[in-house]
C-alpha cells in the first residue's frame, strides 16, 4: 500500500518563516511529521501553525547548520535562499559572495551535516532541495542566483549518487513563478507580470501552498525509489 504519511518522522525546514518555506512546513505537518522551522528571523507563526518549534539560524554563515542534527532529523527541506538583482555588469562581488553562500555554500554543508548524522546512526533520511526554473533557465539580471539554483540542481544528482545506497533519498523542487517576496518586483511590474503569466499555461502565479504537495510527496515513503530528481512545480512553464 501506497504512504504518503510522515507520522513518526521529525523535519528540519529552513527558510521556514513565510512563502514556499512557510507552506512546505505546514504540509510536512499535516502529513504527520513534527516539524523544525529554522530560519534567521522569527518563524512563531510557522510554529504556531504547525504545532512545532524553532530554530535560528543565519545562513549568512554557511556552516550555521553543522550543529543541528544533534538530534535526529528524518527530513531535510533545504529552502532558505536570497536573491540580488543588477545588471551583469554592475553586479558586485559582495553580491555575488552573499547569494551563493546562503544559496549554495550553505546548502551543501547543510546537507553534509544532516548526512554525517543520519550516517552515524545507521538511519536513512530525507533530503529536499529547492532549486529553481533558473536551475534550467538563465533569467535576467540575477547572476549570481541562477549560477547558485544550477548548482543547487547538479549538487541535487551528485549527493544522490552517492547516498542513494546508503538510504538517504536526496531530491529537489524547482518551483516555478510563485508569490513570494522574491519575485515581488516582478509582480508589480505590469508589463513584465503580463508577459509572465502569458508564457504559463496555467494562466496564473503559483501560490507557496503548491509546493507542499511535492515536498510532502518527496519526503514520503511513496518516493522511496525517487533519486536525484528535479520536480518541476511551476505551472507547465517549462513545457511551453
Amino acid at each position: 500500500m501506497i504512504s504518503f504519511s510522515l507520522a513518526g518522522k521529525r523535519a528540519l525546514v529552513t527558510g521556514a518563516n513565510t512563502g514556499i518555506g512557510q507552506a512546505i512546513a505546514v504540509g510536512l505537518a499535516e502529513a504527520g511529521a513534527e516539524v523544525i522551522a529554522a530560519g534567521r528571523s522569527s518563524c512563531a507563526e510557522t510554529v504556531a501553525l504547525t504545532g512545532g518549534r524553532e530554530l535560528r539560524i543565519d545562513f549568512a554563515d554557511p556552516m550555521a547548520a553543522r550543529d543541528a542534527f544533534a538530534e535526529p532529523v528524518d527530513i531535510l527541506v533545504n529552502n532558505a535562499g536570497i536573491i540580488r538583482r543588477a545588471d551583469s555588469v554592475d553586479f558586485t562581488e559582495a553580491d555575488w559572495d552573499e547569494v551563493m553562500d546562503v544559496n549554495l555554500k550553505a546548502v551543501f554543508f547543510t546537507c553534509q551535516a544532516f548526512a554525517k548524522a543520519a550516517l552515524a546512526r545507521g538511519a536513512g533520511g530525507r533530503i529536499i532541495n529547492i532549486a529553481s526554473l533558473l536551475s534550467f533557465q538563465g533569467g535576467i539580471r540575477v547572476p549570481s542566483y541562477t549560477a547558485s539554483k544550477h548548482g543547487v540542481a547538479g549538487l541535487t544528482k551528485l549527493l544522490a549518487n552517492e547516498w542513494a545506497a546508503k538510504g538517504i533519498n536526496v531530491n529537489a523542487i524547482a518551483p516555478g513563478y510563485i508569490e513570494t517576496n522574491n519575485t515581488e518586483a516582478l509582480r508589480a511590474d505590469p508589463a513584465r507580470s503580463q508577459a509572465i503569466l502569458d508564457r504559463i499555461p496555467a494562466g496564473r502565479w503559483g501560490e507557496a501552498a503548491d509546493i507542499a504537495g511535492a515536498a510532502v510527496f518527496l519526503a514520503s515513503p511513496a518516493a522511496a525509489y525517487v533519486h536525484g530528481a528535479v520536480l518541476n512545480v511551476d505551472g507547465g512553464w517549462l513545457a511551453r
